[in-house]
């Protein structure tokens, strides 16, 4: 099916622009989202007169989505997940808990605006890139951590392995430490006898 699209529409083509599409594709989402007409002549030359009237709306909104872009861009937003000791998580972040958490934080973003590049199934910082305007991203980073404390430390630079072996290294010293005062005490209580004796 052959229809002209009335504004960018990601990998088919650019404002005004006649493209061959799937039937599917053009009914259920090009048509009734207002992406597109039918390339029949009467919406072609409908088109014509309403381009300067598209292209100044187009402009407006990309620049909308430019200022919310500034904005947005390079923010952090903490989501506080269960996960096991290695960091794996017991589920994933889906694009619907990003959007909750960067509208927690002032932001008004939908869902269908986030892309995630592969699900997210561990701790650590990611990036996940927002849609505004189909000529306008933002990349925000998502911090998901076990608590506000570990997010902390995330956003420091530190790894859920590295706190893990910071951790145990730590333990490791402590029950050295304990040994060695054991140690240190019963070579005295033996030290002590022999000089009862004596």
């Amino acid at each position: 099916m052959q229809v002209i699209l009335l504004e960018r529409v990601a990998k088919l083509g650019q404002m005004g622009e006649v493209v061959n599409v799937k039937h599917g594709y053009a009914r259920n989402f090009l048509l009734p989202q207002g992406k597109a007409l039918r390339a029949s002549d009467a919406n072609i030359k409908a088109f014509e007169e309403r381009k300067v009237q598209l292209e100044a709306r187009n402009a407006e909104t990309k620049a909308e989505a430019q200022k919310v872009a500034d904005k947005l861009n390079g923010q952090t937003f903490v989501v506080i997940r269960s996960a096991s000791d290695s960091g794996a998580l017991y589920g994933s972040v889906s694009t619907r808990d990003a959007a909750d958490a960067a509208t927690e934080a002032g932001f008004t973003v939908d869902r269908k605006q986030l892309v995630l590049g592969q699900p997210i199934k561990e701790l650590g910082l990611h990036d996940v890139t927002i849609v505004l305007h189909p000529e306008v991203e933002a990349v925000i980073v998502l911090n998901v951590a076990r608590s506000n404390e570990e997010a902390e430390l995330q956003a420091q630079g530190k790894s859920i392995q590295d706190l893990a072996a910071e951790a145990d290294a730590e333990a490791e010293f402590e029950i050295a430490e304990l040994f060695d005062d054991i140690g240190g005490a019963s070579s005295d209580e033996d030290g002590a006898e022999v000089d009862n004796r004596e």
